[in-house]
């Protein structure tokens, strides 16, 4: 045979061949078969794709073909019988996409669940089912075309999709046995004398399922014999039969053809005129009376509502017969009764509802088209032709109803709705604030993020709009309409919003003070002068400089000048005549430069002193060398005045000594220092200072034409040129305004600027909408005018001067009251005569001659208008309440009977619990006459009662209803606030709890009667949120670093938590949680904090040389750290400020040149190291001769050199970048958008940050942005929607009544604003209402009237309950008038059923009881599992049987089932009672606790008998639990060798004298109760205790093992106790124990807990 084996050759599968027999199949064609030899076979390999040009069956496929050896190694083809190779090519079906249309899977049903075990030999079946047996379903899957389900290959279908499953696992589940309760009690015995039977009767909780046992009987039968009967029983019993069909007595001939033939017929007519001439005047007989009311009765059913009810009265007879106790029938004459009953009775012909055709559809209730839009609706309706009479047949539905949409040419389209928007509101803050920032008052200047808000309305919008019609449809475009024509979401209400901040400005500090120079320089005829200091704007400013401080400052001074030299340097000081030293004279360097220190042409400083050159002198070998003069030090002032005087000095220090001849001696030390006056000019600063810029405002200088050109582009926001002035003042610094002429006139700034004049803007409002819809005011209550709103809305905001808005937006009116209210009733006419049966049926019964006894009457019904007028019945039968009965049973009096008008209604009392009340009835027509009818015992003429004593108790019910502000206003101030934007409502409200007013008999009654409005009410508080309150903003710490990028930080403390839903507070800092910081980063100045060294003092020489003055000496200086302003170092600060590795030295060794020495000036400073750092470069410093050595001395080198090593004396610099800061917002901003900063440093290749300006320098590249724009999340608050107006009540009665209001949240909160509140809707009680209703009475008995047994009528009332609706209180009887006002309905079902057929059944009948009610609705489950299976419930009839020899003739028991929902899940158990004796109870028990039959496993059945084999027998003996034999309880057991009982002995007494009289009060123990009361002496009062170690099974009592392990313990006790005692002590060793106790006491001590 071929199967798949390896593959041959490598890409494609082929077959081993193992035993040539049987060739493959593929694709449902054979191959032929293969015969080869023993060693070679052709082998073919798997079908390829099926190939062709066209789609279907046309393709073909191939395969490969070869001839493999029989041990599977390929071979020639010539090895193999050509005759028998396999074909190679095949016809095949070639799919495409396109046959996915036309070809699908058919899937079959699945087959039954077939349990495994039986599919699978090997699996045993289960022997306990408990959820079931696992089973497997099949079904046929096949590919089918979809056009005629023909069969296909299944290739085409797997080609789209996999072929589904073939089978699935199943579950089968357990066998379910039938399920009973128990039994009832036994009845009495069925006869009162006699052999009779009691029943005793269960029913069925559960069906049999899934092949369970079956139900057992439900009726037990056992015989009675109550006693013998006196007399002959009685063995006949009359019986009457169903009623008949009720039908229509024939018409006189018909019935009277029988008997006359045709010959006789005019002889019969010849008789009769002779009869009628001889009897006119005579009575007529009772049938001609009947025909002629017949007549009658016919014409007024032709009357209003005749057409509807052909009622028609006939007959039913039924049948009497005489049965015996076995059931048979016997002759009528051997039932002795003295009157027979009735057999017939009118009747009413019953007659099925009939109704008309449908009438056309009507038009669709949509005229227009839209597509999109709901659809419209089209009725078609039939009337009533014939109601249902006598039972019969319902009516149908007289109206149909389908949904429809016009179509065609002239169909116009629908009118479109959509929603419309007004302008969005000015952008506010304010409401974004929390309650904390509100109440720090200033909110003007606001800006940031805010929230605006605008209104959304529904408009109708129309697609094509002819031209002439513009105006109107634009303006109709406008007018509100009713929100819920509008489909689709409508658009946000509110939207954030941005308030430009406007930017602080941020000036530069102030320049040196300048030259005195003139105010202007052009015209320097004024001589006036002044010097100035300047200020830049360091930040750029959106817009403009308006908000700036001053810039400029100036101060009057004399002697201005524009232009003068400047001193660069002085040259070298070269001695005068020539000479090597002495003195000499220095030449200046100078250059021009103007009033703002700017060099300029030399010529222009033409008219300026040129510097003289200086005096100076280079000193001799022997002279006193002093150094150079130290630079003039700042000014002590800025001005002069009275008390203060700026001053500058400087100094220089004496180098060397002179020699002590001939050399120019030292100066004194005064000598040392020189002093200048500065800043002479007095302290008056002057400076213009601006006010805001005005409003713009028309400026009348530009001519019309222009502002009207600009006017003509309507949609720009500015429509002309304006102007706008400001104030412009002098300003004397410390003083106040001055007049103009003291501040420089050139620098005044503009007072007057040009502006765009912003376009005036109206008020546009919407038209008025229509009239609100006026409520009906036919519902009950509605006396209270209603009134019909309108409104406009405002679209567009007035602005810059336009035309205001209306004051008047909403206008109200009374509702005019409606014409009528459209409303349906029943009119029911008058009852007609009494029908009774016809005389043709009852004039072969007693007394027939009279014309009396009971009857039919009927009456007509027609529909009418609340007004009156007349209606359509279907009116009536869709909106009126149930239709009024049309029958009637009557009476007509017979001669005899006394006829009694109805009673009268009973007379009101005067008041309660006082006197009686009385009704009256009258004797009417002949009665008043008949003597037996003025019999007052048997006919009562009035009836009276005891005035009813009502006493009525109010009381609350139910819990308190949620807390409820007062409507309208809302409460402000301190209690409760709401401001815009704000959701909460707080403050005082008032809860509601609803009363209940009963009577003395506890039944519920109207409120009114306890004088109560219905409720209690009582006041409550809404607590207000508080939101989170934090500390102000703290200042900003200094910067953390003195150089470079550091951080400042500020904070805020936390104040206090929120509570009742206010604001959260923002994100706390996680180690100290009560703590928000901010955190930004700062650049400190390098050069803000520098070192500044004093001169150096005099030598101190230490190895001194007295003569000459010199030798090793210090000297020293004061070094201290000051603030570097731009005037140069202002101010002494903390030496930490200044960077210590730059600190100047305060002290140095040197050597004083003594006489002729070489003198050297100090080193100047180090070259810069070339970068980058190598050890090969040197750096170099340089000083220069004072004083030429003498003769024979040398100056030293005058140049040090020294190598640049990394990080020492040379270093590497780049930039670094800090981490941005937090988003920066205005201060007068909440939110919105910001700025975040980040900083640049300049970093030593030591990691030390250095002055920004060494990597400027070296032009490092810069490519960061410092400044990013950011955005801070806006805190909006939960908005809610105002309350929905409260619901109509859940309960139309009782307690329970609860009626409701909601709210939506219109504004989900963002950020950190208020939560939404939990409560979104809020309820109070209704008013608490009795509960009436119509209650069914119990059945009574089936009584057959007239016989003693067979087929009669129960009948029942229906009477006016009232209850508290809760369930839980019993229901009340009360007057039926209470309940007038309802539809007759009993639990909801409109037909009352006061009467009902049933079988009285004959003395000795075996009969089926009534259906029990459907059970419990019961699922399917295991283990409170549902298995899938659905629920069930089920009702039986038992079978009672009376006689026992007609126990054959019992009909059988019956079942029904039917599947319900909601079903629960039971479960079953076994429950036991205790042992009595051999045996005990065993039951099966439901999960609710109802015992049942049924239900639990027989397997897990507990065992019920214990019986001892052999009996137990001996005296006092018992059989035990465990099955051996005991004794009673005071026994104990005395075995045998072979371990059975020997005899049952008495237990020893053991007695324990009491605390009283010992010998006249002893008690006695048994283990149990005792069996054997103890012997009571006179001398002995009391009972003796038996202890028995041995239990009734032979094994020892727990206690027993209690008593014997506590004597162990005690035991171990006392040798231990005792062992102690004996033991010899040890000395104490004090010194130790005192060192211990040490520390024990520290701890002690220190522990305040222990």
């Amino acid at each position: 045979m071929y199967a798949e084996g390896k593959p041959l050759q490598s890409g494609h599968q082929s077959l081993w061949c193992f035993h040539c027999r049987v060739p493959l199949l593929q694709m449902g064609t054979k191959v032929p078969l293969l015969h080869c030899d023993e060693d070679a076979i052709d082998q073919p390999g798997p079908w390829g794709r099926c190939m062709g040009s066209e789609c279907g069956p046309g393709g073909s496929q191939s395969r490969a073909v070869w001839c493999a050896h029989s041990e599977g190694w390929t071979t020639l083809h010539t090895n193999c019988d050509q005759t028998e190779r396999p074909d190679n090519q095949q016809s095949c079906f070639r799919v495409c996409d396109w046959h996915k249309d036309l070809y699908d899977w058919q899937l079959g049903a699945w087959n039954q669940c077939v349990p495994v075990s039986m599919r699978s030999a090997g699996v045993q079946r289960p022997a306990v089912c408990t959820r079931g047996e696992e089973g497997i379903q099949t079904r046929e899957v096949g590919c089918v075309q979809k056009a005629n389900a023909e069969p296909a290959e299944d290739a085409i279908c797997e080609y789209f999709e996999p072929k589904p499953r073939l089978e699935q696992a199943c579950l089968i589940p357990c066998p379910r046995d039938c399920v009973v309760s128990e039994f009832s009690p036994w009845t009495t015995c069925s006869k009162t004398c006699g052999m009779g039977l009691q029943n005793r009767i269960r029913f069925i909780l559960a069906p049999p399922l899934f092949g369970g046992a079956a139900c057992p009987n439900l009726t037990e039968f056992q015989t009675c014999q109550p006693g013998l009967c006196e007399g002959e029983e009685s063995l006949y019993s009359l019986r009457v039969g169903p009623w008949g069909p009720c039908s229509v007595p024939l018409p006189r001939q018909a019935r009277q053809a029988k008997k006359a033939k045709n010959k006789e017929k005019r002889e019969k007519m010849r008789m009769k005129v002779r009869d009628r001439l001889r009897e006119r005047g005579k009575p007529k007989d009772p049938e001609t009376r009947e025909l002629i009311k017949k007549k009658r009765t016919r014409n007024r059913q032709n009357r209003q509502g005749g057409k509807f009810w052909d009622l028609q009265v006939g007959y039913q007879t039924r049948e009497v017969s005489c049965v015996h106790k076995s059931g048979t029938v016997e002759a009528l004459s051997l039932c002795s009764q003295e009157t027979l009953p009735v057999t017939f009775h009118a009747c009413v012909m019953t007659k099925d509802c009939d109704v008309t055709e449908w009438s056309e559809w009507s038009a669709c209730s949509k005229e227009c088209y839209d597509p999109n839009g709901p659809k419209g609706e089209r009725t078609r309706t039939r009337n009533v032709s014939q109601f249902a009479i006598g039972g019969g047949g319902d009516c149908p539905e007289l109206e149909e109803k389908e949904p429809c949409s016009p179509q065609g040419d002239g169909v116009p389209p629908c009118i479109v709705y959509s929603w419309k928007t007004t302008e969005w509101t000015e952008c506010r803050v304010d409401v974004l604030l929390s309650q904390q920032d509100r109440r720090r008052g200033n909110q003007t200047g606001l800006c940031g993020g805010g929230i605006q808000t605008r209104e959304v309305y529904c408009v109708q919008t129309s697609t094509d709009t002819p031209p002439n019609l513009s105006s109107l449809r634009s303006k109709e475009a406008l007018r509100p309409v009713d929100s819920d024509l509008c489909l689709g979401i409508p658009p946000n209400t509110t939207q954030l919003c941005h308030i430009s901040c406007p930017v602080e400005c941020e000036v530069s500090s102030w320049s040196a003070w300048g030259p005195c120079t003139y105010e202007n320089c052009q015209d320097q005829a004024a001589k006036k002068g002044f010097k100035l200091r300047k200020r830049k704007i360091v930040n750029e400013l959106s817009g403009g400089t308006g908000n700036c401080p001053h810039l400029v400052e100036a101060i009057p001074c004399e002697d201005p000048s524009c232009f003068d030299w400047l001193v660069i340097k002085l040259e070298e000081c070269i001695p005068d005549n020539e000479k090597e030293c002495g003195p000499g004279t220095q030449i200046p360097e100078v250059q021009c430069i103007n009033s703002d220190g700017k060099y300029v042409e030399r010529q222009l400083c033409r008219d300026a002193i040129l510097p003289m050159p200086a005096i100076c002198e280079v000193p001799c070998p022997k002279d006193c060398v002093l150094s150079p003069w130290t630079a003039w030090s700042l000014c002590s002032h800025t001005c002069s005045g009275k008390n203060t005087e700026g001053k500058q000095t400087r100094a220089r220090s004496i180098l060397a000594y002179n020699a002590g001849e001939g050399g120019i001696l030292c100066p004194n030390t005064s000598a040392l220092q020189e002093v200048r006056n500065c800043n002479d000019h007095p302290c008056t600063v002057y400076h213009w200072q601006t006010g805001p810029w005005g409003q713009c405002i028309e400026d009348s200088s530009i001519p019309v034409t222009n502002s009207s050109a600009s006017r003509t582009r309507g949609d720009d926001a500015s429509c002309s040129v304006g102007m706008q002035t400001r104030k412009v003042i002098c300003i004397r610094v410390n003083v106040g305004q001055v007049p103009p002429k003291k501040c420089p006139e050139s620098l005044r700034p503009d007072t007057v600027r040009p502006c765009l004049l912003p376009c005036k803007r109206d008020c546009i409002v919407t038209p008025y909408s229509d009239w609100s819809p006026c409520p009906s005011t036919c519902r009950a209550g509605g006396n209270t005018k209603k009134k019909q709103l309108r409104k406009r809305i405002i679209i567009q905001l007035p602005a810059n001067g336009g035309q205001d808005c209306p004051e008047v937006l909403t206008q109200e009116r009374e509702c005019e009251a409606p014409s009528v209210c459209h409303g349906y009733r029943w009119k029911t006419h008058k009852w007609r005569r009494c029908q009774l049966v016809p005389w043709s049926v009852r004039q072969d019964s007693p007394g027939a001659e009279e014309t009396c006894g009971p009857g039919l009457q009927i009456r007509a019904v027609s529909c009418r208008k609340q007004d009156g007028g007349q209606a359509d019945v279907e009116a009536c039968l869709k909106f009126a309440s149930s239709m009024p009965p049309l029958i009637q049973h009557c009476q007509l009096p017979c001669q005899e009977d006394c006829q009694l008008s109805s009673w009268s209604r009973f007379s009101s009392c005067t008041a309660d619990c006082v006197g009686v009340r009385a009704r009256k009835r009258m004797l009417v027509g002949k009665s008043k006459k008949r003597d037996q009818c003025k019999n007052h015992q048997m006919y009562p003429l009035t009836e009276t009662q005891y005035c009813p004593c009502n006493k009525y108790n109010a009381q609350p019910v139910g819990n308190w209803s949620d807390c409820i502000l007062p409507e309208g206003g809302r409460m402000e101030g301190q209690l409760g606030m709401k401001v815009q934007g704000d959701i909460k409502e707080c403050g005082q409200g008032y809860r509601y709890q609803a009363m209940v007013c009963y009577d003395q008999d506890n039944r519920i009654v109207e409120t009114s009667r306890c004088n109560s409005h219905g409720y209690i009410e009582e006041a409550c508080i809404i607590p207000c949120p508080s939101d989170c309150k934090l500390s102000e903003w703290s200042n900003w710490s200094r910067c953390s670093k003195s150089c470079g990028s550091g951080v400042k930080v500020r904070s805020k403390w936390l104040r206090e938590k929120p509570y009742n839903g206010g604001r959260p507070c923002p994100k706390l800092d996680h180690v100290n949680q009560a703590q928000v910081y901010e955190v930004v980063p700062c650049l400190s100045d390098c050069g803000q904090y520098v070192w500044v060294a004093e001169p150096w003092s005099v030598w101190k020489v230490s190895n001194v040389d007295l003569r000459d003055n010199c030798g090793e000496g210090v000297q020293t200086r004061k070094v201290r750290c000051m603030l570097n302003t731009i005037d140069g170092p202002s101010e002494q600060v903390e030496d930490y400020l200044c960077d210590p590795e730059e600190m100047p030295l305060g002290a140095r060794n040197s050597r004083l040149p003594c006489p002729e020495d070489c003198v050297l000036s100090d080193w100047g400073d180090w070259s810069s190291c070339a970068l980058p750092c190598s050890g090969n470069n040197t750096r170099e410093r340089s000083a220069y001769p004072l004083r030429q050595p003498g003769e024979e001395k040398e100056c030293p080198p005058t140049k040090e050199t020294e190598p640049c090593k990394l990080n020492s004396n040379c270093f590497h610099y780049s930039y670094n970048i800090t981490d941005w800061s937090t988003c920066q917002l205005s201060d007068r901003a909440v939110c919105g958008n910001g700025i975040k900063t980040r900083m640049l440093d300049c970093v030593r290749s030591d990691s030390k940050s250095v002055d920004l300006k060494l990597c400027k320098e070296l032009g490092l590249e810069r490519k960061w942005q410092m400044n990013a724009s950011c955005v801070v999340e806006c805190p909006v608050n939960c908005q809610l929607s105002d309350w929905s107006p409260w619901s109509e009540c859940t309960h139309s009665c009782g307690l329970a009544g609860k009626l409701w209001r909601r709210r939506t949240v219109t504004q989900a909160p963002q950020g950190d604003g208020r939560p939404c509140p939990t409560q979104m809707e809020q309820w109070k009680p209704c008013l608490v209402k009795p509960c009436y209703s119509w209650r069914y009475s119990v059945w009574s008995e089936c009584k057959s009237e007239g016989a003693r047994c067979g087929e009669g009528l129960r009948f029942r009332n229906v009477s006016c309950f009232v209850s508290d609706g809760s369930g839980l209180q019993e229901s009340s009887l009360v007057d039926e008038e209470l309940c007038g006002d309802l539809e007759p309905s009993v639990d909801g079902d409109t037909r009352v059923v006061l009467q009902e057929p049933c079988t009285v059944p004959c003395p000795g009948e075996c009969y089926l009881k009534d259906w029990t009610t459907w059970s419990p609705c019961q699922l399917s489950c295991v283990s409170g599992d549902d298995l899938g299976f659905g629920s069930v419930q089920v009702r039986s009839r038992a079978v009672v049987a009376q006689d026992p020899e007609n126990l054959l003739q019992c009909p059988e028991q019956e079942m029904e089932a039917r599947p319900c929902t909601d079903g629960k899940c039971f479960e079953y158990q076994w429950e036991t009672g205790p042992w009595r004796g051999s045996s005990r109870p065993v039951w099966c028990q439901r999960s609710d606790g109802l015992n049942v039959t049924g239900g639990c496993p027989v397997t897990a059945k507990p065992m019920a008998d214990r019986s001892c084999d052999p009996p137990c027998t001996k005296s006092r003996s018992l059989c035990t639990e465990v099955g051996v034999c005991g004794c009673e309880e005071g026994y104990t057991e005395v075995m045998s060798s072979d371990g059975r009982l020997d005899q049952c002995t008495v237990i020893p007494v053991l007695e324990i004298p009491t605390a009283g009289d010992n010998r006249a009060d002893v008690k006695t123990i048994r283990a149990f109760n005792p069996t054997q009361p103890a012997a009571s002496t006179p001398n002995r009062v009391g009972r003796t205790w038996f202890l028995q170690p041995f239990g009734p099974d032979g094994k020892l009592k727990t206690w027993v093992y209690g008593v014997a392990a506590g004597a162990f313990v005690l035991l171990v006790f006392i040798i231990s106790m005792t062992y102690l005692a004996c033991k010899k002590p040890k000395k104490p060793q004090r010194r130790q124990m005192n060192n211990r106790l040490k520390p024990l006491t520290l701890a002690y001590d220190g522990d305040a807990d222990m």
